[in-house]
């Protein structure tokens, strides 16, 4: 079948992820910890986080997890705050992240809407700060939908989010592809009957998502070559 739309995730496919969630992560577990050195280490260290050089270790939950999944991780730390309450100000934090894409979102879109593509957002971070970060690169009217971890549909390796995205769109599961770098994204795409594309701009290497994915691909600017070979 031929591809028809494109479902992305969020960070570290469309967005730096370093760049944004590095600094988040600090700024949380500094208003968290409150000038308690040992609860921010052991924070830092649950949540797979290197303090000093501020940056996402492999294999944190915040690479592909909940807000929902790193309260309860927090929580552990601090039970006098409520989840709720956790997740507001880790919403808050949010929302206020640097954002720093990885390329001309408005290019990306252009000239995959000039292959008559429909296109998505999935991610696995709360719907209102995703579209708060494209909001503040100009990006909100670029996808026709996009959805978070909290809009009702499930979260990533799931494939009930994609399955959503692709009756949204009026497209079949078969001609849509998932592009994202972690192998949630990529195991979500295959439950979904998706064909699974993987960039290298997150934490995962090209060894640990190649065995899930249709392609690995450097960057998401390699996707619209990708999709004319797959159409052709």
């Amino acid at each position: 079948m031929k591809i028809k739309a494109a479902i992305f995730d969020k960070d570290g496919t469309l967005f730096d992820f370093q760049a944004t969630w590095g600094h988040w992560a600090g700024q949380v577990l500094r208003r968290l910890s409150r000038g308690d050195n040992d609860l921010r280490n052991a924070l830092a260290r649950d949540l797979n986080y290197d303090a000093t050089a501020q940056k996402i270790l492999p294999g944190s939950l915040v690479v592909a997890g909940t807000p929902t999944q790193i309260a309860d991780v927090i929580y552990k730390h601090l039970p006098h705050l409520t989840i709720s309450k956790i997740l507001t100000q880790l919403n808050q934090e949010a929302e206020i992240a640097p954002q720093v894409v990885v390329t001309d979102l408005s290019e990306l879109a252009k000239r995959l809407r000039h292959r008559d593509l429909k296109l998505a957002i999935m991610t696995n971070d709360a719907e209102r700060p995703a579209k708060a970060h494209l909001a503040s690169v100009g990006a909100s009217s670029l996808f026709d939908f996009v959805i978070g971890s909290d809009s009702g549909f499930g979260a990533k390796p799931n494939a009930s989010p994609l399955l959503a995205l692709a009756d949204m769109m009026e497209v079949n599961p078969a001609e849509c592809v998932m592009v994202g770098d972690s192998t949630h994204d990529l195991k979500a795409a295959r439950a979904a009957g998706m064909q699974a594309v993987a960039v290298l701009t997150g934490l995962a290497s090209s060894v640990e998502l190649a065995p899930l994915a249709d392609a690995v691909l450097q960057d998401v600017t390699c996707l619209s070559a990708w999709v004319d070979q797959q159409n052709a």
